[in-house]
């Protein structure tokens, strides 16, 4: 029998509707597992189990008097830590910040509440989110379910590893240049990287989405349909649009879809990686689809530009910190921004300006294109240590040329997994869509996940009594 941790939230909600399965079954399963894995995979922070139990007891008898609260009522969630939760501090991943409780959910936190899930726990995230690793000054470093030897990715880190070792169906990342998309990758999950805006936020800011982290493209799709609700906090949020998030029937014969892989700089696409995504888009046109080779969408200007601005963003922020809480940060961090010190005007408004670069080759590159697929990510999972796949801070973003530009251009974006290395690591195809066509982006990913090799049973390492 299926562990209740490990079923997905469609399959749960209706088990609860018809009797056969409780919340509290569900968030004790949940608990026992968090509590097994997590001395391994240290994949959260600031975990509420009395609390979870007691709103599953609620959610319980709601289900019984037959009212639920809403369409996720007593599924478990978890919120990566950088998305605040009232009266709880968001360490930011850093031993830098200083732990003041929040005084509000922000919007992901609120919509999902309302909708009953139970936010357990908070996931967590390298320093102030920055790495695409789980290495953090705060929390004790995340490691890859697959191979607790090797990292999980980030910054969604702890999402990515709790959705792959069964703490529940559902969990929140973000994404900025591949934040939920890269550990999904390198953890065999699925992730959407909705439009910007498409899911209100707080604090927003260009290219930051929130998105869901899941097993399943359906459950994702359930996710949208309620993170997608609207918040006026979010003064960049799209108008509210009511869109038919778990209508994922698609029939993909005639359409136009493009493969990339070389994404225009950054490391090149390993051998493994390639074979698994050119079989994924072999699959699409045997399904009917028409598949054409495409050009890469980003630059090394592009991609150096966007570094000089992010680092110059980030000095000025860490320079808000007195002198004894920045020594605090990860050094590779302080080691990273730098360069910023030496940095013009000139550099700095040059590097911004390679943002409108971005968008105008992500439109030319969709030009005649329903959608795109490409790896994910060029490599696959790396050492847990390792701050990222080159670890080295003056080349950080050399990973992430295939996700970048989607954030800047608007795209939504998803990973799936497509296939496995020779040693048995998840591979991640990226399957971007036109602008704020977030539904076909989930019904294409959908068909993919039903046509796909058959997926090997999720790792469970923390039951083999592996020691990192």
């Amino acid at each position: 029998m299926t562990d209740p941790c490990n079923l997905g939230a469609v399959p749960m909600l209706a088990a609860f509707r018809q009797r056969t399965l409780s919340p509290v079954e569900v968030m004790r399963s949940v608990l026992d597992r968090m509590e097994a894995a997590e001395p391994l995979l240290a994949a959260t922070w600031a975990a509420e189990p009395d609390n979870a139990l007691a709103e599953a007891r609620a959610a319980e008898a709601r289900w019984r008097a037959g009212q639920p609260l809403g369409p996720l009522d007593g599924v478990p969630v978890t919120i990566k830590e950088l998305i605040a939760t009232k009266g709880f501090p968001k360490p930011l991943g850093t031993a830098a910040t200083e732990l003041v409780p929040q005084a509000a959910d922000a919007p992901p936190a609120a919509r999902l509440r309302e909708a009953g899930a139970i936010i357990f726990t908070r996931s967590t995230v390298p320093d102030y989110g920055m790495l695409s690793s789980g290495l953090s000054s705060f929390h004790r470093l995340s490691r890859n379910p697959w191979d607790v030897r090797l990292n999980p990715g980030g910054s969604s880190a702890g999402a990515a590893v709790a959705a792959a070792a069964g703490y529940g169906p559902l969990h929140v990342g973000t994404d900025i240049g591949g934040s939920v998309r890269l550990p999904a990758g390198w953890c065999g999950i699925f992730a959407l990287k909705p439009s910007n805006g498409r899911i209100p936020i707080d604090p927003p800011y260009h290219g930051r989405v929130a998105g869901p982290m899941t097993r399943s493209v359906e459950d994702s799709a359930l996710m949208m349909s309620v993170l997608s609700r609207p918040d006026e906090r979010d003064h960049m949020s799209l108008p509210p649009a009511d869109l038919p998030w778990q209508d994922l029937d698609i029939d993909v014969k005639g359409l136009r879809i493009g493969l990339m892989l070389d994404a225009g700089c950054g490391l090149p696409v390993e051998a493994e990686v390639a074979r698994a995504v050119m079989a994924a888009a072999q699959a699409l046109a045997d399904a009917g689809a028409v598949v054409q080779p495409v050009g890469p969408v980003i630059s090394r200007a592009m991609l150096d530009g966007l570094d000089r601005f992010w680092r110059t963003r980030f000095l000025h922020e860490m320079q808000q910190l007195p002198p004894e809480r920045q020594v605090l940060i990860l050094p590779y961090i302080r080691d990273w921004v730098a360069a910023a010190h030496a940095y013009t005007a000139m550099d700095v408004y040059t590097g911004q300006e390679q943002v409108l670069r971005m968008k105008e080759a992500a439109r030319d590159v969709f030009h005649g294109l329903d959608f795109i697929l490409s790896p994910t990510s060029p490599v696959p999972a790396f050492p847990a240590e390792w701050a990222s796949p080159v670890n080295d801070p003056a080349r950080p973003f050399e990973h992430i040329a295939f996700t970048v530009a989607w954030n800047m251009s608007d795209h939504p974006a998803s990973s799936i997994n497509c296939g496995y290395t020779d040693t048995g690591l998840p591979i991640g195809l990226q399957i971007v869509g036109r602008r704020f066509d977030d539904v076909g982006v989930l019904r294409l990913s959908r068909f993919y996940e039903t046509i796909r090799p058959v997926q090997r049973p999720w790792a469970t390492p923390w039951c083999q009594q592996v020691k990192p």
